[in-house]
């Protein structure tokens, strides 16, 4: 038995042991094949070293399964843990492919802000790009992103625009259907939350990765990105006016105290109501140059009371209820510093779930002083 650092571990090593907490619970059984968000889970527990089966394991087990293959004769009876090895390998192959995707699609808008005064916005490009990064999503979550992504963000404020365009797009695109927009208009509502900040072209770059606070003349230039950006793409015909009028304005409150025109609930058009809520969810839950990214729970309950007259109320709550609903069963860290499961989430108060830690109940409704900090994995 020989024991494997976790940093040395990688996904698609197979468990030849049980790992527990440090309190003795059982936190991965024996014959697990890892993943990405398994390896993240490990370091949360504070994990040091793990047993895995060794490769003449491995490859014993890869000529017994050929060996089926070509003999059906000899087999003896199926293997209970190729399924899920086969499970875990496609979702790992489907996470390497979305991280792909949304780097392509960063780089992709970062190109387009670099070019806008020499060349015209490439609709078709950005449409075939979100198109593939669409179609590997099926895992993407507003809450968390891929390791990979998360290292991005925190290691280079300075990408923070492009890397919260795209999130923007993704997580519109999401409460879009959530909040049963037909179908056809997914990819504008997509487009949308892509392009909502690309007047922020038209403005000083220095001015928006500013590290102090700004100036009167500054505040004022940078919210004129909401008109620049609904002149850059007023004239482009692929995009439908929910695209051109999110742009506009996507910073419009539901009250009338947002900016640019001050206008008012009905008078807000609903891909530019779907755009607020992303924006400024993904706005307080990354680094920026300026704020240390918040936990995206608190943010939640900060989005339940901005709908009280600045936010489309019905949409938030749509948008609290579901993307809670996908961490049923997580791994989370509390603002304590203990890690725990979510198992239980009362409909009334969905950013205060019920957490299970080493085989203790804690109930965030009652314990106000703590919150989830941060979402682990599964």
């Amino acid at each position: 038995m020989v024991l494997t650092p976790v940093s040395q571990l990688k996904p698609g090593d197979s468990l030849e042991d049980d790992v527990h907490t440090t309190l003795g619970g059982i936190l991965m059984q024996k014959g697990r094949m890892l993943s990405v968000r398994d390896l993240d889970v490990l370091d949360a527990f504070l994990i040091k070293s793990v047993v895995i089966v060794s490769t003449s394991h491995t490859a014993q087990a890869e000529f017994s399964a050929t060996a089926e293959v070509d003999f059906p004769a000899a087999r003896i009876s199926e293997p209970t843990v190729e399924t899920p090895k086969r499970k875990d390998h496609v979702n790992s192959v489907e996470n390497i492919g979305f991280v792909e995707a949304w780097m392509q699609m960063v780089n992709l808008l970062k190109n387009v802000y670099h070019t806008l005064g020499t060349s015209k916005i490439p609709i078709l490009e950005l449409r075939q790009q979100m198109e593939w990064l669409l179609a590997r999503s099926k895992h993407y979550s507003p809450l968390t992103f891929h390791p990979q992504i998360k290292a991005q963000l925190h290691g280079d404020v300075t990408e923070y625009l492009y890397h919260k365009s795209v999130a923007v797009a993704l997580t519109s695109y999401l409460l879009g259907q959530w909040s049963s927009f037909p179908a056809q208009e997914g990819m504008q509502i997509a487009l949308a939350g892509l392009l909502h900040d690309i007047g922020k072209a038209k403005v000083d770059e220095d001015i928006w990765n500013k590290r102090d606070s700004l100036t009167d003349r500054e505040r004022v230039e940078i919210r004129r990105h909401t008109h620049y950006g609904y002149e850059l793409l007023r004239n482009v015909p692929a995009l439908n006016d929910g695209v051109k009028l999110a742009a506009l304005q996507h910073h419009e409150r539901m009250d009338g105290s947002g900016y640019p025109l001050g206008i008012k609930g009905e008078q807000i058009h609903p891909y530019a109501k779907i755009v607020a809520i992303a924006d400024m969810f993904h706005a307080m839950t990354q680094n920026r140059v300026y704020q240390k990214a918040s936990s995206p729970y608190v943010v939640l309950e900060q989005l339940k009371e901005e709908s009280f007259g600045k936010l489309n109320p019905e949409m938030v709550q749509i948008f609290n209820h579901k993307v809670t609903q996908l961490h049923q069963g997580s791994f989370v860290k509390l603002s304590d510093g203990r890690v725990g499961r979510i198992v239980f989430t009362e409909h009334g108060h969905p950013t205060r779930p019920w957490v299970s830690v080493d085989g203790q109940i804690v109930q965030l409704v009652q314990e106000r002083h703590i919150w989830i900090d941060e979402v682990i994995g599964q």
